[in-house]
């Protein structure tokens, strides 16, 4: 063989590999992801997902308000009704629907196919090779749904009800870094 011959191969060769390392990024990062939650990494956790775009898709998709200016409140003159109702209220506004999503066990139940709070508990490391392939196949497998160069759609079905599955979309950062950016809910749960 001459010189030119293997030179060409090893470039074709590393453009092979180039491609199947950037298709595959997105499920790296969904698995990632995954075991953060999981190990309650929140650092890692902090890195795979932006949150920002995270709460305001799940805001809008769970339909509820952003906080709104404060309304003036009653005056004993004008309303002594309303300021006795005001007074006889919660004294904090209510926690947003949202907030259960983002937490580290809301990400861990999301990323396994359950509602956050839902999810049975995680079943101890198998002990033998048996096991563990058995372990493997049980458990739900994530699907890409979408692909693009910029952006990827992984579905995870839940465990017994295949027709209920969570869509976690990804965003391209850099060449093969890439970040939650939306998650979208099985149509029940909004």
């Amino acid at each position: 063989m001459t010189l030119q011959k293997r030179l060409w191969d090893l470039v074709v060769l590393a453009i092979a590999i180039f491609a199947a390392v950037f298709a595959t990024a997105p499920w790296f990062a969904f698995r990632a992801l995954k075991a953060a939650a999981q190990y309650e990494d929140v650092q890692a956790i902090a890195e795979l997902v932006d949150f920002p775009a995270v709460r305001g898709g799940l805001t809008a998709e769970l339909k509820e308000t952003p906080a709104a200016a404060p309304a003036e409140p009653p005056s004993i003159w004008r309303d002594p009704l309303g300021v006795f109702k005001r007074a006889m209220g919660p004294i904090a506004p209510p926690e947003p629907r949202v907030d259960r999503y983002l937490t580290v066990p809301g990400l861990a139940a999301l990323t396994r196919g359950y509602a956050p709070g839902a999810a049975p508990a995680v079943a101890s490391q198998p002990a033998s090779a048996f096991d563990k392939v058995k372990a493997a196949v049980a458990s739900p497998h994530p699907t890409i749904v979408y692909w693009d160069p910029n952006r990827v759609r992984i579905s995870v079905k839940r465990p017994g009800q295949p027709s209920k599955a969570t869509v976690f979309t990804f965003r391209r950062d850099k060449l093969f870094t890439w970040r939650l950016a939306h998650i979208r809910l099985p149509t029940d749960e909004r």
